[in-house]
């Protein structure tokens, strides 16, 4: 078990340290669950005021909140808690999936295929046609990746994804367990006859740039012609769906359940809150945020906030909540 002292940990966090503790810090932990030998984070007043009865020893604080150590106890203060919480959880971080093996036998990989130089495939993964895995990609067991696909450099793709034909990923980008890349856009439209849906050809790929993060079943559809594409830095939270030909600019983020309908474009650092939908051929400039369980309609303007369904400019919306309340209770 890793423990280390409160100075060791400041070291790291370069802070300002007050108060001292005897105690070995073996971990993190919520303020209200901590114990003796753990580091806690208080990023607000609120979780200030929980301090005093928390059994944790030790504390990473915002620097402009007024909290006293106590007795036997110690505090780092630091101008943002939650990005010294990631220093501290990375110096903690147990250890990946031990694989015996760089290549696994039961790992089925085509002769045409090049795998870079410290790459790591596991079992029963399939590498199609003429993929190339640059150095250090790791394929975690019953990976698939199918013909002409490109990933780059230190990519890491967990459990049940599956990459589709011509694909090209960047590098250092996560996909987390049953990932889908490049499947089939939604793409139907009535046949001549009346009678059925004529099935309309998706004969695009996927771009995804360097350092995107994608987490569990999510799914980023191929494009129709040209490419669906993402771009640097964008993280992507678990059950996300992202349709043929949508294009995001760089860092932005989607949460859980939002989607993005097909031709959807994102500028740069746009925020998608969760369950939010966006219709298809909407364009959400950069710096933009879009709600929880939103829905958009229109394009949205750079910086702008938009709320509710169908989305309206934030302040807008929020009158039209608090007229109506005042209305119901009439």
């Amino acid at each position: 078990m890793k423990s280390y002292t409160i100075e060791e940990i400041n070291a790291i966090l370069k802070g300002e340290l007050i108060g001292h503790t005897t105690e070995k810090i073996v971990g993190p932990e919520e303020l209200e669950k901590a114990q003796a030998n753990h580091i806690t984070f208080i990023g607000s007043s609120t979780y200030a005021k929980l301090w005093a009865k928390s059994k944790a020893s030790a504390a990473i604080v915002n620097e402009t909140l007024s909290v006293e150590p106590g007795d036997d106890r110690a505090l780092i203060k630091v101008k943002n808690a939650d990005l010294a919480m990631a220093k501290i959880l990375e110096l903690y971080n147990p250890p990946k999936p031990h694989f015996d093996i760089d290549i696994h036998p039961t790992a089925v990989i085509h002769a045409s295929a090049s795998i870079g130089k410290g790459c790591i495939v596991g079992a029963n993964c399939y590498v199609g046609k003429d993929v190339v895995l640059e150095k250090e990609v790791v394929l975690y067991p019953n990976v698939c990746v199918f013909d002409e696909t490109i990933i780059g450099e230190a990519t890491v793709v967990w459990s049940g994804t599956v990459i589709r034909e011509r694909c090209i990923i960047g590098s250092n980008c996560i996909f987390h367990t049953n990932v889908s890349i490049g499947a089939d856009g939604f793409g139907y439209r009535p046949s001549d006859d009346g009678r059925g849906l004529t099935k309309i050809p998706q004969i695009g790929n996927v771009v995804i740039g360097h350092y995107v993060e994608i987490g569990a079943n999510s799914c980023v559809d191929r494009a129709k012609f040209s490419a669906t594409i993402i771009g640097d830095g964008c993280k992507i939270d678990n059950l996300v769906q992202i349709a043929h030909n949508s294009v995001m600019g760089r860092s932005c983020i989607m949460a859980g359940h939002s989607g993005l309908a097909g031709s959807v474009t994102l500028g740069d650092g746009v925020i998608i809150g969760g369950s939010a939908s966006i219709k298809d051929h909407t364009t959400i400039h950069s710096g933009a945020t879009v709600g929880a369980g939103s829905g958009v309609m229109n394009n949205v303007a750079a910086g702008q906030t938009v709320l509710g369904y169908p989305a309206q400019e934030a302040r807008e919306m929020l009158k039209q909540w608090v007229a109506m309340r005042r209305l119901a209770k009439k």
